[in-house]
């Protein structure tokens, strides 16, 4: 039997690494968006869907007015209160340029200390302990948002109906476990679908899909899936709801034929944990494909430019 690969070996921790993230909010509370701040958070991939999770939620739940770039379309003639970066490397080149440039004061969250991002940014959140050797991020992304998740919990600023980071580690801990939905592993297109801050990781899920098993992947808000996205939808191919689904949506994907799963929300699983369902679901289907997770095709760690753009 093949060993798993080191992307399953660290996707798997990520129940552990939200309760430390979780312990480590408060503690980092000087550093993170303050209550009223008006707050631009920035990254690049993986880092960027994170970011949009983050700011849909904490502008739900009432900590401020929040807006999500990706760096290298980070609107720098406009005003904010604090520019939080999240960037696992603390090497990428258009995180590295932004906060060379900001106006307002920043925030870093890292796996890595000792790169450029410690000397740019005015503040530095170390996630170290979820640090990763893969290529495909997993662990860190999401406790980047456990961490934030945490600090508006603290903050009392969950928006209603949103779980403690330490329930969605116990979700997590059963979708690290359990089996992966009947069928799924072996659709031919997949499409992920997502509402409010489920939006942003619903792009990640489609994101992971990509990286790892060479997918074709979509990824679209919930809402917008049958303005045209829903064309695509047959038989053999899959859509997979994070959050709450709209009312008839079911109804319409299951006359396409397409398989259909929504499991998280008030009355399923966490969403963070459902992305780590996602990240499974990645992998298996990489394993079905004969391909290695722990080498995608035309990736690097960290985009890392040459000075003139090559």
């Amino acid at each position: 039997m093949p060993l798993p690969s080191l992307t399953a070996e660290e996707l798997a921790t990520q129940p552990a690494d939200w309760r430390t993230a979780a312990a480590l909010a408060a503690e980092s509370s000087a550093a993170l968006p303050q209550r009223g701040e008006r707050v631009a958070v920035v990254g690049c991939g993986t880092s960027w869907f994170m970011a949009q999770a983050y700011a849909a939620l904490r502008e739900a739940g009432g900590h401020g007015e929040t807006d999500a770039f990706a760096a290298s379309e980070f609107p720098a003639g406009r005003g904010y209160d604090r520019v939080l970066a999240i960037t696992r490397s603390g090497t990428t080149t258009e995180v590295l340029d932004l906060l060379r440039q900001a106006k307002a004061p920043t925030t870093a969250i890292t796996a890595d200390t000792s790169q450029p991002v410690t000397a740019l940014a005015g503040a530095v959140v170390d996630l170290g302990f979820a640090d990763e050797r893969s290529v495909v991020q997993t662990r860190f992304a999401t406790t980047a948002l456990a961490l934030l998740r945490a600090h508006l919990e603290t903050e009392g600023a969950l928006p209603a109906g949103v779980r403690t980071v330490a329930r969605a580690a116990e979700d997590a801990r059963a979708a690290v476990e359990d089996a992966l939905p009947a069928g799924l592993v072996g659709c031919e297109q997949f499409s992920f679908l997502g509402t409010g801050w489920t939006a942003g990781l619903a792009q990640e899920a489609a994101l992971k899909m990509r990286e790892a098993s060479l997918s074709w992947t979509e990824a679209y808000p919930a809402m917008e899936y049958r303005h045209g996205p829903i064309s695509i939808a047959a038989p053999g191919r899959a859509v997979v709801a994070f959050g709450t689904l709209p009312a008839g949506l079911a109804a319409q994907v299951g006359a396409t034929g397409a398989l259909l799963v929504a499991g998280s929300g008030p009355d399923g699983i966490d969403p963070m944990a459902d992305l780590v369902r996602a990240q499974r679901l990645a992998l298996a289907v990489a394993a079905a494909r004969g391909l290695d997770p722990d080498r995608p095709r035309n990736l690097t760690r960290s985009v890392v430019l040459a000075p003139d753009g090559a």
